[in-house]
């Protein structure tokens, strides 16, 4: 923390301004508590811990409300929603200045201020809070954020949440004391401007996970620590002397159970190692006939910490899950996929027969490990091809299969351009541009494409640890989207998988099912229907898109979530978009699957066809809804 970014002296008097009431402040606070507190673990420093930002910034909020009538900051507030509140623009300064105030270290002759101290409330005895984990954008732009000061930080939380201009952002730091606020400014312009995160549940402390502290440790010593209060003060001493390097349970959490199941699976010696040869004879081809690989698969001391963290994360671990994936430790001894090292980071792959577990840490110091989770039950050898073994500098790093004989890098929107041939070493890839690390707009969407000798797949990188496998064709008759005729129907809707990140997606197919000519005669649009599908089974997202000639992109003609259209049980799909030709007349368009035998549009564009594809005259913004009927007389409704 860069203590000079922060006056030491008294903040300078606000300019005069109106007179908040106590009443007034504390309806402002009220009001506004999320984002408040939010702002405040936004700008308290990381290495605090997760827990004790997510306290500290409650109690920081809660201690905004002034004592008194108090004149209000010349501030500008909020530009969305609050314009014109002095009281939100007054507990709002305070947030920030203590905040800040917290970041500063302490000195031997000086008392340290509250807001430096751990808060005496509110606290929850029993349990660690924190709150929940976001994805790899987010775990990316928190870790970024990490490197910032304090006023820097401040900055970026200022633009980001509270929508402020760079003389407003100035103004308020000004105000609550900060010394050099353009540097700040300059230092927060480092960070790529992402604010659409800083709404994410990974920076809420208002929604928050708990897991229990150690409960052997508390029930033994209950009695004691009632009775001897000071003992409280010197664990509490101790626990904040640095460390010296990694213990042997790493960043773990103490023990809070010790049964002969739960004490197996933490003994590196009985990991479950495959041999490299075992998958050429095996009746299943998927992660279960994976052998070890890696540079460390020998070092005893981190696949202990990985297999103790995996039990107990402790609360400086960052946990993640994809949807319907269960975090909880091991029932037994899992299988070894992958120990070594990844550009600067020790990484070790786990699978204990229904999930991938990821665990990092960095290679120098004993801050920042991590643990990953991804549901794989039930994989194939389609979809057991790669897991991710690390993402730096907007690329990402791939495990394949021990059957994978070549890999290559292919950009989905360009089908003509071929693939890029990506070196193999023992399996690990080389590195290759990540479409969902680009904080830029798309323009591109790299796949990594793998060859086993007889098949070509491509998968497709969504944040998660499993990429997911792409394919196209009919529903229930898929076929694997490294030919030219599946590329060729993929390029112009490539962007549209960045809808499905972090979703828990298994696989996603594209299907061509129909083409309507335009009704000024330039041309044919191509309907297509995309389907995720996830692990869990449920969830699965579905869009109906229209392209038309030229374009670049598709549109999203309409959208759907848990529905069977597009699926192998329903391989059917309606759905309508509004088009503007080019002299200026406007149409519905709408198109059905080529077992649709009549269309029928109502509301605020009528007409009806007796064949799959409806052309009637609209106007603009005109809404309608769509019914058919299939071939086989059953109804079929518009996707919505």
């Amino acid at each position: 923390m860069q203590s000079q970014d922060v006056a030491q002296r008294p903040a300078p008097p606000s300019p005069a301004g109106p007179v908040v009431d106590v009443e007034q402040a504390e309806a402002a606070l009220v009001e506004h508590y999320p984002r408040l507190v939010r702002l405040a673990y936004l700008v308290l420093p990381p290495g605090l811990g997760r827990s004790r930002r997510v306290l500290t910034a409650h109690a920081l909020t809660q201690r905004a409300l002034p004592r008194n009538r108090t004149p209000a900051p010349v501030i500008p507030a909020q530009s969305t929603g609050r314009d014109g509140d002095p009281g939100y623009a007054l507990v709002r300064l305070q947030v920030l200045r203590t905040a800040l105030e917290a970041g500063l270290p302490l000195k031997r002759k000086a008392w340290p201020k509250r807001s430096q101290l751990p808060p005496v409330l509110p606290q929850v005895w029993g349990l660690k809070l924190f709150p929940r984990s976001g994805g790899a954008d987010e775990l990316a732009l928190d870790q970024r954020l990490s490197t910032l000061s304090g006023p820097a930080r401040a900055a970026y939380a200022l633009r980001g949440l509270e929508r402020l201009t760079d003389d407003g952002v100035r103004k308020v730091l000004t105000t609550a004391g900060v010394a050099d606020a353009d540097g700040a400014l300059l230092e927060a312009d480092g960070i790529p401007a992402q604010y659409g995160l800083l709404d994410s549940p990974e920076f809420d402390p208002c929604s928050l996970q708990a897991r229990p502290t150690d409960l052997m440790r508390r029930r033994q010593h209950l009695k004691a620590a009632l009775a001897a209060g000071a003992a409280l003060l010197v664990c509490g001493a101790l626990l904040g002397l640095p460390g010296e390097g990694w213990g042997p349970d790493g960043a773990a959490a103490p023990p809070y159970a010790r049964n002969p199941a739960a004490q197996a699976a933490l003994d590196p010696a009985k990991l479950t190692r495959v041999s490299p040869v075992a998958w050429r004879g095996s009746a299943r081809t998927d992660f279960s006939v994976w052998p070890a690989r890696g540079d460390r698969t020998g070092d005893s001391a981190l696949l202990r910490r990985a297999l103790a963290v995996w039990a107990r994360p402790g609360e400086t671990v960052r946990v993640s899950a994809t949807p319907g994936t269960p975090s909880g430790g091991p029932a037994g001894p899992p299988q070894l996929l992958y120990a070594g090292t990844v550009d600067g980071t020790r990484v070790v792959i786990l699978h204990d027969g229904l999930r991938i577990a990821r665990y990092a840490e960095p290679k120098e110091g004993t801050q920042g490990a991590a643990l990953d989770f991804a549901r794989v039950d039930g994989a194939g050898r389609a979809e057991a091809g790669a897991v991710v073994l690390g993402r730096a500098d907007g690329n990402v790093r791939y495990l394949t299969a021990p059957w994978v004989k070549e890999a290559g890098e292919r950009d989905l929107m360009k089908p003509g351009s071929g693939a890029m041939d990506l070196a193999l070493t023992d399996g690990v890839t080389a590195p290759l541009a990540s479409p969902v690390l680009r904080a830029s707009a798309c323009t591109s969407w790299n796949v990594l494409q793998l060859g086993d000798g007889t098949k070509t797949r491509l998968l497709t990188d969504l944040g998660e640890l499993v990429p997911a496998r792409l394919t196209a064709g009919r529903p229930g008759s898929p076929r694997e989207a490294s030919g030219a005729e599946a590329l060729r129907t993929w390029r112009p809707f490539a962007c549209s998988l960045g809808t499905v990140r972090s979703a828990g997606v298994r696989s996603v197919n594209a299907w061509a099912f129909n083409k309507q000519p335009l009704p000024d005669a330039s041309g044919s649009a191509a309907w297509v229907c995309t389907r995720a599908e996830t692990w869990r089974g449920g969830g699965a997202r579905v869009l109906a898109q229209f392209h038309t000639p030229g374009g670049r992109y598709g549109a999203v003609a309409a959208k759907a979530e848990n529905v069977l259209a597009c699926g192998a049980r329903e391989p059917h799909v309606l759905a309508g978009v509004l088009w503007k030709s080019k002299a200026g007349g406007w149409y519905l368009l709408a198109a059905g699957s080529r077992d649709t035998a009549s269309i029928r549009a109502t509301g605020g564009a009528g007409g009806a066809s007796q064949t799959s594809l409806l052309t009637v005259p609209a106007e603009q913004g005109a809404r309608a809804e769509l019914k058919g009927t299939l071939r086989d007389g059953r109804p079929i409704g518009g996707l919505r």
